[in-house]
This record gives structure tokens, sequence and C-alpha cells, in this order.
């Protein structure tokens, strides 16, 4: 699971060229996140969730501040902008930590699915919190998204109960986040706002996991280590590093709405990672709540892209 800033600057009438490394970058994204995922999953409950998604909040910071330091994009964030950096990372660290605990009872492809709703919970909420205009059809893709989302979760709730619900509360706070990043990203360099996210979710959970040391809660007191699992979180880290700096120019060179039915792959990547790694694949039921999830998501995409291009009626 990945979040994403919308583009910084203006995408009117950009250079075909540049649309183009747009979508190879998320291509690149779908091609690693799903890394990223199976690195948690290959983790599962040796270590605390909570130390995981510390550890990869800090590998973000580690690696995108340096860089946004040397390139001149940081600045020194105001009290507001330092709430707001917070809020959008304790959002972003609270659905982190659904997602990775959902992957230790669920396939990875079935969690990306699930997750997959986010566009549908972002557009409701766009017209509830945003006042956007949202039409009947809009309303149609989301309730058969949704319904596609339930038909991925059935035999997961079946098999393992509540934490199959997990990935809907990821989509939900990932949604949330999306609202604050739209007010965000006009004001500074996507690399810059994706190191800020990282050092206030370490701001966030270095306490948690400080004051929980020696508590015994099994998915908060921290542990050292073993030397496998000290690799697969720098794989963790790395993956999900490059993965943010992909979707972050990618966001960068071309639309979102160009853009977001090609990050559709990663469902297909995340099916291939699980069958390779872990032997999972999606029963017959949750292909078909696949499909109808990619379905929904896709004319809820084109149909945005549709009214962005009509023309505005002459006065």
């Amino acid at each position: 699971m990945q979040a994403a800033p919308p583009p910084a600057t203006s995408l009117t009438a950009l250079p075909a060229a540049r649309v183009t490394l747009g979508i190879l970058l998320m291509v690149a994204f779908s091609l690693t996140a799903p890394i990223m995922d199976s690195f948690a999953k290959m983790i599962g409950s040796a270590l605390p969730v909570a130390q995981v998604a510390a550890i990869r909040f800090f590998a973000q910071a580690l690696l995108l501040t340096p860089l946004a330091w040397a390139m001149g994009w940081l600045h020194m964030p105001g009290r507001s902008e330092s709430g707001l950096h917070l809020v959008r990372a304790a959002l972003l660290l609270i659905a982190t930590g659904c997602f990775f605990f959902s992957l230790q009872f669920m396939p990875v492809a079935d969690a990306i699915a699930i997750f997959f709703v986010e566009p549908f919970i972002l557009t409701l909420l766009g017209g509830l919190l945003l006042g956007e205009a949202i039409g009947p059809r809009r309303y149609i893709a989301c309730a058969i998204g949704f319904a596609g989302a339930m038909l991925v979760i059935r035999p997961s709730f079946q098999n393992v109960g509540a934490p199959a619900l997990l990935p809907l509360v990821t989509a939900l706070l990932f949604a949330f986040y999306m609202i604050l990043t739209r007010r965000m990203a006009t004001r500074m360099h996507p690399i810059t706002l994706q190191a800020y996210t990282g050092i206030a979710a370490l701001v966030l959970a270095v306490p948690v996991l400080v004051a929980a040391n020696g508590s015994g809660l099994a998915q908060f007191d921290p542990e050292w280590p073993a030397a496998r699992e000290a690799w697969l979180l720098v794989g963790l880290g790395l993956a999900a590093t490059v993965s943010h700096i992909c979707i972050s120019f990618a966001l960068k060179f071309a639309p979102a709405s160009t853009l977001a039915p090609v990050q559709y792959l990663e469902i297909v990547t995340a099916t291939a990672f699980g069958f390779w790694i872990f032997g999972d694949l999606p029963d017959t039921m949750a292909f078909c709540g696949i499909a109808l999830i990619v379905a929904s998501g896709l004319f809820v995409f084109l149909r945005e892209r549709h009214l962005e291009r009509r023309p505005l009626p002459q006065p």
C-alpha cells in the first residue's frame, strides 16, 4: 500500500514525452510497491507491526530528506503546516500498520484489491467535504466497486475474521490522507512532502514504541530483529522509498487521470508475487470481485477525465 501526492504543478498541455515518462514511472511504481508488501508479509508476526511501520517511514525520511536538502527543496514549516504534516502522518502511519497487519492473515493480492476501493471513498468524500459534483453514474460505479470488495472480503472473512476488514480501514484513512494532501501538494515539491511525511511519522511512532518497550503488547513492543528480519526491513524500506519516488515524479510528469488506470497493474503484480513467493491465488469469487473493482475504478477515472475535457457552457 502506497501514499502518493497529486501533482505539484499544472498538468495542462504537457509534452507527450513527459506524459510517457510519467506512465513508465507509474508502471515502475506498480512493479515495486507489491515488493514492499511482500517483504512485510514475509516478516509476518516476527516483529511488531508498529515497529515495521516505523522502520518503513525511517527509511523514507533517511533517504528522501538528504535528497530534498541537496536539491534546495527543504523549508522550515510553520505551525499550521507542521500540524497538517502530523495529521497526514498519523493517518498514513495507522493505515500502513493496519495494512501490514492484514498481510499476516491475507494474500497480498486480496488485501491490495480491497484497498483499491479507496478511489471510490475519495470520490464520495470529495462530494461530502469538498462540495465536488458527483453524478449518478459515479455513485453507481462506487456501489459496484464496493460490491466487488465484498466479494474479495467474503472468503477472507470466513477464514481469518475481522483482519479481513483492515484493508478497508486502510482505504478509508488513506482517502482522508489524500484530501489533506490535495491542500498541501501545490505548496512544495513532492519529494519534500514525502520527506516531511516520513519525519512526522517518526515523531509520532518513536514515542509510542518507547512507551511500549517491555509492555508485552504483541504489535507494539519493539524487538531486536534477527538477521533475516533485518534484511527484510532493509528491502521493505528501499522498496517503499523507490516506489514513492516513482509515483511522486509520475504525478509530476503526467495527469493523475491518465496515470490512475495504470496503477491497477499493481493488482496483477501483487497476484504474481503472491503466487511466486507464498503460493497464494485469489479464488474464483475473489477474482470476480477484483474484476468488478477494476472495471468500476476505470469507469470512475474515465468519467472524470471526460468531464474535465467537456467544454464549458457559453454565457
